[in-house]
């Protein structure tokens, strides 16, 4: 694999300018480890969790911020779980104010969920939110940038799951670390031409 292409994750809190980060109320937990995987110094919230993944590779970034955007490199990436665009932009690249539906399976069960770019500036960051589907709330930035060196992609997700107290429980001992490998899994997929030298 490329020195250039790496995979990272954190759990960390969400940014303080990020009003809806900590809700009224909302309580910042130590956690010394998710689903057995220690995370040195984290913090995550009881009512939101955050996570970013950060990938380097020789993708040139305005090649990268088009594949992201790729409804056809999205679907090809999520193979496994059979993910399909059902409505909205359906193939191509995707644009601020558009929308997609996605269904998959994940852990045995059909999903829809329908995502809206809400916010785009090429080719430095766009973010994608859920309108419908399972979460409460979900959130996805995708920001990228470039030195000498080559591009930087970093990912940074924010999702509420649903059915209180249970759903808390599952963001932290399943849902993110089963989304983070999905983010994984994506970008290792998106910069894969990037890899081999």
């Amino acid at each position: 694999m490329s020195p250039f292409a790496r995979h990272s994750l954190s759990v960390v809190p969400s940014p303080g300018n990020r009003a809806s980060a900590r809700p009224p109320g909302g309580r910042a937990e130590e956690c010394g480890e998710i689903a057995g995987q220690a995370v040195a110094g984290c913090h995550t919230l009881t009512m939101a969790v955050y996570f970013e993944c950060t990938t380097r590779t020789r993708t040139p970034r305005p090649e990268l911020f088009d594949l992201a955007r790729s409804i056809d490199a999205h679907k090809d990436s999520m193979s496994r779980s059979r993910e399909d665009a059902v409505a909205g932009v359906r193939s191509g690249l995707i644009s601020l104010g558009e929308e997609v539906t996605w269904r998959a399976w994940h852990f045995g069960v059909p999903i829809r969920m329908t995502s809206r770019i809400t916010q785009m500036e090429a080719p430095d960051y766009f973010v994608d939110e859920q309108v419908r589907g399972p979460f409460r709330r979900f959130r996805h930035v995708h920001e990228f940038s470039e030195d000498s060196h080559g591009t930087t992609m970093v990912d940074r997700i924010e999702f509420t799951a649903p059915f209180g107290l249970i759903g808390r429980l599952a963001e932290k001992l399943v849902l993110a670390v089963y989304l983070r490998k999905l983010i994984e899994a994506r970008n290792r997929h998106l910069t894969a031409d990037s890899q081999g030298g």
